[in-house]
């Protein structure tokens, strides 16, 4: 493994106004959670804050959205976002984070500007009906497979914690390896007073087995990134999310939930003797 490490940041450019019923997400407006939520964000902030990202390190650029999955207004608004952050930041890999879409819809979006696309399949697909009713987990593993079909990179996770069983962990790993995607989120449950789920089951060392396994499954050339829940499990002990296979984080906020400061992520690979990956090829 290099000692270079592929950093990744997260914009939520339409926030807090899903009708799914996902029991892990506070932007899904049936639990009312306290979040800011707001429509459609400036195309010039937008922009803004890609800049900083990229002054900060990253190379992985990710445009969130709410929902379920595309529509007409939103494809137009994530491929206006992208051509206007490719019009003036050069070196991001902008990945757009959209929910389930078709190859039209991702077509369009490739053709303006967006070079990969971020679906995660969450959990297993036995335990996938226990944590959400409102559409089903093929829809994820198709939306995947469209993504790649149309030439978009991949990139492909889930969350673990979330009252999963050890099988619905591995059978998670084993589905998201099947894809094959170039890059691989592993968030760890956050929970919110607000949500049906209540309590995160899983600990620091089974998360390391989680990394481990998933290295083992994805090969050497793939990122793997650990992403939400990271402050959670593994403030102070970065040294063995690395050691057991992490090759990418994400630095600043997540969606709904505060991370850590990007300049405190820089001390502690600087501390730890990593680089900052300045290609997105880290091998």
């Amino acid at each position: 493994m290099s000692n270079q490490i592929f950093l990744c940041a997260i914009n939520n450019i339409l926030s807090g106004t899903c009708q799914e019923d996902c029991k892990f997400c506070t932007q899904s407006v049936r639990y009312h959670a306290d979040i800011e939520r707001y429509s459609y964000k400036d195309i010039s902030q937008i922009v803004k804050e890609a800049r900083a990202a990229k002054a900060q390190g990253a190379l992985g650029y990710c445009l969130v959205t709410a929902g379920k999955g595309l529509d007409d207004k939103k494809v137009d608004f994530v491929a206006r976002a992208a051509q206007a952050i490719k019009a003036e930041i050069e070196g991001l890999n902008l990945i757009a984070c959209n929910g389930t879409a078709n190859k039209e819809q991702l077509t369009y979006l490739k053709a303006h500007g967006i070079d990969s696309y971020n679906h995660n399949l969450e959990t297993s697909e036995r335990y996938y009906a226990d944590i959400c009713q409102t559409h089903a987990w093929s829809e994820r593993y198709g939306t995947c497979e469209n993504a790649q079909s149309v030439g978009l990179t991949l990139c492909s996770g889930g969350i673990f914690g979330m009252g999963e069983t050890e099988e619905d962990r591995n059978e998670l790993l084993k589905a998201i390896a099947s894809l094959s995607p170039m890059s691989t989120p592993l968030n760890f449950y956050h929970p919110n007073p607000a949500l049906p789920i209540k309590t995160r089951n899983i600990e620091r060392e089974e998360a390391l087995e989680i990394i481990s396994k998933a290295r083992h499954l994805l090969g050497e050339e793939r990122l793997l990134m650990v992403a939400g829940g990271r402050e959670l499990l593994f403030n102070g002990y970065e040294a063995e999310m690395f050691k057991a296979g992490a090759n990418a984080i994400v630095v600043g906020n997540y969606l709904t939930t505060e991370g850590l400061a990007p300049s405190r992520d820089k001390e502690m690979l600087d501390r730890l003797g990593y680089e900052v990956a300045t290609s997105c090829d880290t091998q």
